[in-house]
């Protein structure tokens, strides 16, 4: 069966957001932890975690992921800003813990001038604060479509990352479609050839979720714009082709696309009429 799902308002609450998930055809779904552009969280009502928990037993909902704001740099030159990384994301694991064996997403960051091996040392020291041998949420490094001075556009760089956690069993990768082709992976013509690349250099058990997004870009833009399913430079044939893949048919796919809960729902149809599920 197709896991799939989109990115959802935590503002109801989580209990709420897994029947949203349901009323739109979704078996999992991703939520921001807190204000995606800024600092603060909602407090969470433990009742409300529970009631969700016990909706996804019923319904099998699996494989939640959060997503950190988009205001986190854990390698910024900045000591504040780096500081502030650290505070939210440690404060995040506290909270994910909620939501026992889930996944969190966030972007590694921009190393703003310093270089990208210094870069590529801050994030890691701010994970190897973190990470716990307690904790049940696997931390995933997103694909980053380079953007600047981003870090974690090439799978060279999200490897060089994990090689330097010390609790790299908690750490896998996200791989968002959009970002990795503007960044240079043709998924369109090479899927195979851009799998072959992850498995070596990451090692394909680290990938663990997909990011679903058609590009408004095209290949190697290095932008950052996420189109509508099959309305982008990537296609709807290339869509098919990766939801399908071998490799990838297994894993939770995740919808960013520009829409609101109605044309997620018709994304989420679509794609589960181009799912082959006789290949189970």
């Amino acid at each position: 069966m197709l896991k799939i799902g989109c990115h959802l308002s935590s503002a109801k609450g989580f209990y709420a957001m897994g029947k949203d998930a349901l009323s739109i055809g979704a078996n999992t779904f991703q939520f921001f932890t807190r204000n995606p552009r800024g600092s603060k969280a909602k407090e969470i009502d433990p009742n409300d975690a529970a009631a969700l928990r016990d909706l996804a037993k019923q319904e099998g909902i699996s494989h939640i992921l959060a997503h950190a704001p988009y205001t986190l740099n854990a390698c910024s030159a900045d000591p504040k800003v780096r500081e502030f990384a650290h505070m939210v994301m440690q404060d995040d694991m506290q909270r994910m813990e909620y939501l026992p064996g889930s996944y969190y997403n966030f972007h590694p960051g921009s190393h703003t001038g310093q270089g990208e091996e210094v870069g590529i040392a801050l994030i890691a020291e701010v994970l190897n604060a973190i990470l716990t041998p307690e904790q049940t949420t696997t931390v995933l490094l997103e694909t980053m479509a380079g953007k600047g001075t981003e870090v974690g556009c090439t799978f060279s760089q999200l490897r060089q990352i994990i090689d330097q956690v010390s609790l790299e069993d908690k750490m896998g990768v996200c791989l968002d479609t959009c970002h990795v082709y503007d960044a240079g992976y043709d998924l369109v013509n090479d899927l195979d050839g851009v799998l072959t690349q992850f498995d070596k250099e990451i090692g394909l058990s680290r990938l663990k979720a997909i990011h679903l997004n058609d590009s408004m870009n095209p290949f190697r833009s290095h932008k950052d714009r996420h189109q509508k399913i099959g309305e982008g430079s990537l296609g709807l044939s290339a869509m098919e082709r990766i939801i399908n893949h071998p490799v990838l048919r297994n894993l939770p796919f995740y919808l960013e696309t520009p829409n609101e809960l109605p044309g997620y729902a018709k994304e989420i149809a679509l794609l589960r009429s181009l799912y082959h599920e006789k290949q189970e």
